[in-house]
Parts: C-alpha cells; sequence; structure tokens
C-alpha cells in the first residue's frame, strides 16, 4: 500500500515549484489531477524538447498525473474545477499573485465552502507587504534573497545550476500537505498553506544570513570551498581531475596533516591548530594541501584519504552523475512512460522498504480531460464522484 493511496489532489499548476509538490505526492501513491490551460498547458511542456521533443522539466516534474485540459477563463471551465475541487482533498496552485482569488478559488474562500479541504497558495513573496503582487522566477528570487551574492567566485556572482527557489518552495509545500493531512487525521479538518519562494530560500540561507547579523560581514563568494570551513574545497591531482576534500573539525586536520600531508609541523602549529585560524591563513593551508595531492594519483590520494578518515568526492559532471556506480548498484533507474515511449528517471530519494514509488506515465496535454469530468460529474452529466471526500 501507498502512504497516499486514496488521497485526491487538484492542482492547478505550471513551471516548477507546485509540479514539483505534487509529483512526489503522486509518487507516494496521490491521485494528481494536473489542471491545464487547452491552449499548451503548463508553460513547463515548452521549455526545451531535450528529452525525446518533451521538456525536461516536464517529464522531471510530471510523471504519475492525470492532464485535464479546463479553460478557466469561462463560466463552464470554473464551474468543472470547483466540482473537482468539491472532491478533492488537497487544492494547490501557484497561478500569478491573485489569480486563483479572481477566479474563485482563493484559499480562504475554498476552505470556508470546503471544511476539510487542505488549500495550498504557492507564490513568489506570500500574500502580505509591499512583494505581494510581484511575479517571481527562481532567477529574481535567488537575486531578492542575497543567495547569488553568496554563490560563484571571489569575482562574480552566479545562480545557483538547479533552480533552488523553486525546489525549495516546492518541497515545503509537499511537507506541509503530508503535515496538514495528519492533522485532519487527528480531528483538526483542513488548512490554508501558504509557501512562498522568497521565505523558502530566506530560510536556506540561514549561515550567510546569521553571520551578516551578527559580524556585519557576509562570508565571501568562494567558488568551491566553504566560506568558514577550511581545507575544505577541490584540490589537484596529479591525473585529474580534482578531488573534493572536507575537513570537517580539527581532529581531521590532524590527521590530514600528519597523515596524509607528511606535515605533522602543521597539525598543531598555532595558526593551523583550530578551523578559526586556518580560516585566518587560508592561502597557506590551500596551498600546503594542494602542494601534496597535486603530486598524487586520483586512485592514491582516495587511498591515502579513506585510509586516514578524512571524508573525500570526486567532481563529476552530469554524465559522471548519469553513469554514477552507486546508482547502478542501488538499483535507482526505472522506464517510466509518456507520450513518445519509455524514458528513464531516478527513482525519488524516499524509500520505504515495503513499497517502491509509483512512478506513473507523463501526460499528454488533456490526455485525461473526458473521462475525470465524467468520473467527477464536471462535465455536466452528473456523473459518480471520484475516490476523494464527498461533498
Amino acid at each position: 500500500m501507498h502512504a497516499l493511496d486514496g488521497i485526491v489532489v487538484v492542482s492547478v499548476e505550471q513551471a516548477v515549484a507546485a509540479p514539483l509538490a505534487t509529483r512526489h505526492l503522486a509518487d507516494l501513491g496521490a491521485r494528481v489531477i494536473k489542471i491545464e490551460r487547452p491552449d499548451g498547458g503548463d508553460f513547463a511542456r515548452g521549455y526545451d524538447e531535450a528529452v525525446r521533443g518533451m521538456a525536461s522539466h516536464f517529464v522531471w516534474l510530471n510523471r504519475g498525473k492525470e492532464s485535464v485540459a479546463i479553460d478557466l477563463k469561462t463560466d463552464e471551465g470554473r464551474e468543472a474545477l470547483a466540482e473537482l475541487v468539491a472532491h478533492a482533498d488537497v487544492f494547490v496552485q501557484n497561478l500569478a499573485p491573485g489569480a486563483a482569488a479572481r477566479l474563485g478559488f482563493g484559499a480562504e474562500a475554498l476552505c470556508a465552502a470546503h471544511p476539510d479541504l487542505i488549500a495550498v497558495e504557492m507564490s513568489g513573496y506570500g500574500g502580505l507587504g509591499p512583494y505581494r503582487d510581484r511575479r517571481a522566477y527562481d532567477l529574481l528570487i535567488q537575486g531578492e534573497t542575497g543567495l547569488a551574492s553568496v554563490t560563484g567566485t571571489a569575482e562574480s556572482p552566479a545562480k545557483t545550476g538547479i533552480p533552488v527557489a523553486d525546489i525549495g518552495a516546492g518541497m515545503y509545500a509537499f511537507s506541509a500537505v503530508l503535515a496538514a493531512l495528519l492533522r485532519r487525521e487527528r480531528g483538526a479538518g483542513g488548512a490554508h498553506v501558504e509557501i512562498s519562494m522568497f521565505d523558502a530560500v530566506t530560510e536556506w540561507m540561514g549561515h550567510p544570513l546569521y553571520t551578516t547579523l551578527h559580524t556585519g560581514t557576509p562570508p565571501p563568494r568562494s567558488a568551491l570551498g566553504h566560506p568558514s570551513i577550511v581545507p575544505y574545497d577541490a584540490y589537484p591531482t596529479a591525473d585529474g581531475p580534482d578531488l573534493l576534500i572536507g575537513v570537517q573539525n580539527d581532529r581531521q586536520w590532524r590527521q590530514l596533516a600528519r597523515d596524509v600531508l607528511g606535515r605533522p609541523d602543521l597539525a598543531e602549529a598555532p595558526d593551523y591548530a583550530t578551523n578559526v585560524a586556518r580560516c585566518r591563513h587560508r592561502a597557506t593551508v590551500d596551498a600546503a594541501v594542494a602542494e601534496v595531492t597535486s603530486g598524487l594519483s586520483t586512485a592514491e590520494l582516495v587511498s591515502a584519504l579513506d585510509a586516514a578518515g578524512i571524508t573525500n568526492a570526486a567532481l563529476h559532471t552530469v554524465h559522471g552523475l548519469a553513469g554514477h556506480p552507486q546508482l547502478a548498484a542501488r538499483d535507482r533507474w526505472r522506464a517510466v512512460d509518456t507520450p513518445v515511449g519509455p524514458v528513464d528517471a531516478v527513482l525519488p530519494p524516499i524509500n520505504f522498504a515495503d513499497v517502491e514509488a509509483r512512478m506513473g506515465p507523463v501526460p499528454a496535454l488533456g490526455e485525461h480531460t473526458r473521462d475525470v469530468l465524467a468520473e467527477f460529474g464536471a462535465d455536466g452529466r452528473g456523473g459518480p464522484p471520484g475516490e476523494g471526500r464527498e461533498r
């Protein structure tokens, strides 16, 4: 049995944040009905053509869902959505600020009409404050929260290589739905949940934010290095590529200095004995590490680090991840059906010992419209309700 079997989710969603949240719900067994525009659907469908003509974002985020194409600008479309929501356990939307309320699907109104409904509103900046009406995309949130200012090299800020603002908001929405379902099961009824991308990244800015608040100085951009731990960076090897080495405490530094670098003099020297001291002498420490690592092959260095109990990792490309032996050894790849045939996908991170994630097909635009609307009586024919709450 999947954890969310029998739970019905209706989502008016697009792009990344809300689709990620509902895809995780679908992987756990929920029935997710994805509402899309008839004229093109979720605009993430058009981001690229990387997956045999389909967009990589869409294939990643939308498996296991039923696509229902409804024009919410029409009375008929809004009436159909209202009927679907009336039989849902969860309603999720990440439309432009205020759009859902203007259509009659604001969370407050829905929760008043359906006391057991969990209504999730996702936005860039939240429902209050001077930025509440601003549209937001991942890059813009990375800028507004200061994330880009602490990412990159000393010479230039950078955004992250994956959409962390979208992913953060999606994961908080996912966990909030699980908490709200548990709370409802305990008799508290439904919930109105607000998730903003801005809040998600602000939470993740904890280290640089608190450092800046209490010292007055933000941590420097340090590329692959860590702004407050040394040595913690990529170091050269004789045959390449660089190897990542992470020393988490002073004990590990002493082991590195003595057993790998062959420099017991560095282990207890006042300039290097503590992490705070090593941060003050970052260039000297990094140079001492690199002088030794550059004379060892990657295999020799990994062997020495492992023997000394020093954490290390390869600096892989995406190709390296795709062919990673850890994924293969743990059988993490599955074939997922799509409108263009099966494609490889990675199992989600939540692993139950007794049941595997339900990695359903990626839907074509509007593929399930007729059947879903008829089932829920949302096509004007008064059909039977679905599996969710009966109103």
